[in-house]
């Protein structure tokens, strides 16, 4: 039985209807699995965390190639048909519930197909953890804009934070059609690896998130005008001294996205002292 007809089949048979809106649109062509193996150099050492384990096609892959799978699935009715098709496995652990707020184990590597629509707020979380890789299939149009050149359209926020965290790589594409139902986008497998060294040094790394975040939603602007927000909101300051620091920022004349990933370095830290 194809992979397409056994998701078919659970689906039916747990009477699940796949949620658009909870990006539920299920992976159905193996080889997919073989390629996020490959690119994440699984070994019998690695814990490795599947985000999003739907009908636990890729988690029954992954615990054949790992120590451990923890396996995480919002969706109860999903993880009765985890539970039912995995039980056999002594090395997967089921999760229920966001992974963002999850309390799982520690584990070394992330190997997934994560929702999409979750993709921006599990980036931001992924940056934070202590990890080997990551190696996800994310929407194309989505993973471009971890490597956006600056000033073009989809330079941004993500840009700049994915550009201090992590280096990125870019492999095989997916297309729609490997998923079942079939999603209005093509995909792409993107590895994602924390830099041992950031390229350049912040004094406040919070500060500079929510800077950059700031920033960008008047990208178009002059940075004395597009951080004012951020000096009244954040920083706390009056009207009057927010103007007159905002005249003296390093880039005061320059528009946020035509700013480096390293001049919002420079310009968190010229903040921060």
């Amino acid at each position: 039985m194809s992979l397409l007809e056994k998701a078919k089949s659970l689906l039916r048979r747990h009477r699940i209807v796949p949620n658009r809106l909870m990006g539920q649109n299920f992976m159905v062509e193996p080889s997919v699995f073989e390629s996020l193996d490959k690119h994440a150099s699984l070994g019998q050492n690695d814990v490795v965390l599947d985000i999003g384990a739907g009908l636990g096609f890729l988690t029954r892959f992954l615990a054949s190639r790992c120590q451990t799978v923890l396996a995480v699935e919002a969706d109860s009715k999903l993880v009765e048909v985890l539970r039912e098709q995995l039980e056999e496995f002594s090395n997967i652990e089921i999760f229920k519930g966001n992974v963002l707020r999850a309390q799982l184990p520690t584990f070394n590597k992330i190997v997934s197909i994560p929702p999409y629509q979750i993709s921006s707020h599990l980036l931001q979380w992924l940056f934070k953890k202590h990890l080997d890789c990551a190696v996800l299939v994310l929407q194309k149009e989505f993973a471009n804009r971890l490597v956006s050149p600056i000033g073009s359209e989809d330079y941004g926020w993500l840009t700049v934070l994915a550009h201090y965290h992590v280096g990125v790589e870019f492999f095989d594409e997916v297309p729609k059609w490997m998923f079942y139902p079939q999603p209005k986008v093509d995909s792409v497998i993107v590895r994602l690896k924390p830099k041992e060294t950031p390229q350049f040094k912040l004094k406040d790394e919070d500060m500079f998130i929510q800077m950059v975040r700031s920033l960008f939603t008047q990208r178009n602007r002059k940075v004395r005008n597009a951080i004012l927000p951020f000096l009244k909101g954040i920083r706390h300051t009056t009207a009057e001294e927010a103007l007159k620091l905002a005249e003296t920022v390093p880039f005061y004349d320059k528009r946020p996205r035509e700013l480096a990933p390293e001049d919002f370095g420079a310009l968190a830290n010229a903040l921060s002292d």
